[in-house]
């Protein structure tokens, strides 16, 4: 009696964990992860400005009236990608996540030099040959090292007021996502 009692609390443990995996995976299989969803606005390595409606595919991540937010997919398969913005706003954040929205790094304006986006995500390899020689352009970007080759960046600008949404507006459709190059 008590082996067939173990057996069936064995059986019960195992079927809720395999049922918390099957769930925490669905998005995976069925291709609404954030990801996926970021890859459906275009092109790659572009930002694209999400509205702050209740029919956005990416509401979690615009959930917040006072925010304004853009995503720019991007691959460093063939080589680094620039991040940049600046402009006149009173907060900006930008998070850079993998192809499987694990957060690879985060920053905002408090945290970078001279309050201005300047970021260079690579994989460790290229980070290497950069570190070796860092050019004249990068000496004030902040390097992010990402494992995976694809990803995608959120970049958030508050807008506290209305007076604010022109400067919020021309902040985010001002920022680049595009492959880096070393000036000759």
């Amino acid at each position: 009696m008590r082996s067939v009692l173990y057996a069936i609390a064995v059986g019960l443990i195992g079927a809720a964990l395999l049922h918390i995996v099957i769930i925490l995976s669905l998005p995976s299989f069925t291709g609404r992860d954030a990801y996926t969803r970021v890859q459906t606005f275009g092109e790659a390595n572009r930002f694209f400005p999400l509205a702050n409606a209740g029919g956005d595919t990416l509401a979690p991540i615009n959930d917040d009236p006072a925010m304004k937010t853009a995503v720019c997919a991007f691959s460093v398969e063939n080589g680094p990608i620039r991040l940049f913005a600046q402009g006149d706003v009173p907060f900006w954040s930008l998070a850079v996540y993998d192809g499987d929205s694990n957060e690879v790094f985060s920053m905002n304006d408090r945290t970078s030099v001279s309050g201005a986006l300047d970021t260079l995500v690579a994989t460790p390899i290229q980070l290497i040959g950069i570190r070796k020689a860092v050019p004249p352009e990068l000496e004030q970007s902040i390097l992010v090292e990402m494992r995976g080759e694809e990803g995608y960046a959120v970049l958030r600008t508050f807008v506290p007021t209305e007076s604010r949404l022109e400067a919020a507006t021309g902040f985010l459709a001002d920022a680049s996502c595009e492959p880096f190059t070393p000036e000759p």
